[in-house]
């Protein structure tokens, strides 16, 4: 693989899923961590990115939505399809940010619900299915990400009921807690559990570990957990205890 080519993927990873570890985008890239540490280093000399201990952060801002949409799209796909055989027509659904409830977003047209959302990239999607009704809840706009933030959003989130939530992370620790790499988002996911009565977190296997500072629930918040690979043990553990059921792409672990 070229150098340019690797450079690319190395901020691609970083900016959709936060700082990772040496070992880590050795694993994803196919590379030696050798390798891996003298691109961090010319990467950070072009201040494209900030090294840490073990590895490297990139601190630019959101990564563009159009950019994380193309990362792990089969992973996502899988868990979408198994997410939406949950849902029962006349239900209401509540669709968190980022890509894999847009991906999600694309198997509901034609069923007859409610959808409840901050993400303005599925509002786009469902915007003109008529037998969906579409409640797109206000607040500040992130453009690069394309969603709604703010108290705005969280006061909207205070006046309504869905029947499931459909959550997204950026990471999932062993002992089930549920992260975001970014802040402002964890207030608006925070009002979306206590707005639902069912929540499915939605993570594929590359959230576990993952990333993420901001801890945004305990797996007692979360009533399922959809992956498209088997979790790992640890984190099993931490989840069968909170009484978490645990799906992997349309079928249940054993």
């Amino acid at each position: 693989m070229l150098a340019e080519r690797r450079h690319q993927l190395i901020l691609r990873v970083l900016r959709s899923g936060g700082p990772a570890s040496v070992t880590d985008l050795s694993e994803q890239l196919g590379v030696s961590p050798a390798t891996i540490r003298r691109d961090l280093v010319k990467l950070e000399e072009d201040g494209l990115l900030t090294r840490v201990h073990g590895g490297a952060v990139v601190e630019d801002g959101d990564q563009p939505f159009a950019e994380v949409a193309e990362v792990r799209v089969s992973e996502k796909d899988a868990i979408a399809a198994h997410a939406a055989e949950m849902i029962t027509d006349g239900q209401s659904v509540l669709l968190d940010i980022g890509t894999t409830a847009y991906r999600l977003a694309r198997r509901l047209h034609g069923r007859r619900l409610t959808v409840i959302t901050s993400n303005l990239v599925v509002y786009e999607e469902l915007a003109d299915d008529e037998g969906i009704e579409l409640v797109l809840l206000g607040g500040m706009v992130r453009r690069e990400y394309r969603s709604l933030v703010g108290f705005l959003t969280e006061d909207n989130l205070r006046q309504l009921h869905a029947d499931w939530l459909f959550l997204g992370t950026s990471g999932v620790r062993p002992g089930g807690q549920v992260m975001d790499t970014t802040v402002v988002e964890v207030p608006v996911k925070r009002a979306m559990i206590k707005a639902s009565d069912r929540v499915v977190l939605l993570a594929d296997s590359a959230k576990f570990p993952g990333t993420g500072m901001a801890k945004v629930c305990g797996p007692e918040d979360l009533d399922v957990v959809v992956s498209d690979a088997p979790v790992n043990a640890a984190t099993r553990s931490s989840l069968d205890e909170a009484g978490v059921e645990v799906i992997v792409a349309g079928k249940v672990q054993a």
